[in-house]
């Protein structure tokens, strides 16, 4: 689970529009935005500041995942993020090689983070149940 955490982009705008379409389908919104950033939420957050947050600063190379609920919502996120200037690595699918049931797809944003959106599909999320 992730309780929030943060970047830096190099336009916030482009930014701001890609991770606002890209992050529909997983049910997240603007909480919060200024001229240099934005916060995000999904509404279930107890944190104040949303769970995601971008401003302006130099990218550095990160990998994330967010939590989906279903294989579907894995599907609209990889599509939306396509097309909002994300590059493909990785289709949705099964990754039989984390665990049966490990439904995820990849994307590079147009900062070059690498992120992710995955469906456990039922599985307990740690890695001592896997």
């Amino acid at each position: 689970m992730i309780n929030h955490f943060g970047i830096a982009v190099k336009d916030s705008k482009k930014s701001i529009q890609f991770y606002q379409t890209a992050l529909a389908p997983l049910g997240y919104k603007i909480h919060h935005s200024w001229k240099k950033g934005a916060n995000f939420t999904d509404g279930i957050s107890h944190d104040p500041f949303g769970d995601f947050e971008i401003h302006v600063g130099e990218p550095y190379p990160f990998h994330f995942a967010f939590q989906a609920k279903t294989n579907q919502a894995v599907d609209e996120w990889h599509a939306a993020a396509l097309v909002n200037g994300g590059t493909d690595n990785g289709a949705p699918g099964y990754r039989k090689d984390y665990h049966e049931n490990y439904y995820a797809a990849f994307v590079i944003d147009p900062d070059g983070y690498r992120i992710e959106a995955v469906c456990h599909n039922g599985q307990p999320h740690g890695i001592e149940n896997i």
